[in-house]
């Protein structure tokens, strides 16, 4: 069964590849969606797909690229159902 969810990511995780980075995890696992960079420093996203893809996206983000130093992933459900696919970097 299909989900969406949005997930916020704070630290290091701006100026690393974060978001191409991300993209490239999102495809791999079949997911729509997109990520952009937010103004206060963080990543944020919003993916589709099936549960067991998103938990493992949700895995990654918690390491990110080699660069990056995640400190927090923030998760919650979202109803946003008109997100591109393949995923994309907005």
């Amino acid at each position: 069964m299909s989900e969406t969810r949005y997930f916020r990511v704070s630290g290091r995780v701006q100026g690393v590849g974060f978001r191409a980075a991300t993209s490239a995890a999102a495809r791999d696992l079949s997911l729509a969606g997109w990520v952009r960079n937010r103004a206060d420093g963080d990543v944020e996203l919003i993916a589709r797909g099936e549960a067991s893809a998103l938990d493992r996206l949700r895995d990654w983000l918690h390491h990110g690229p080699g660069m990056a130093r995640v400190t927090e992933v923030e998760e919650q459900a979202a109803a946003e159902s008109d997100l591109p696919s393949p995923f994309t970097v907005a």
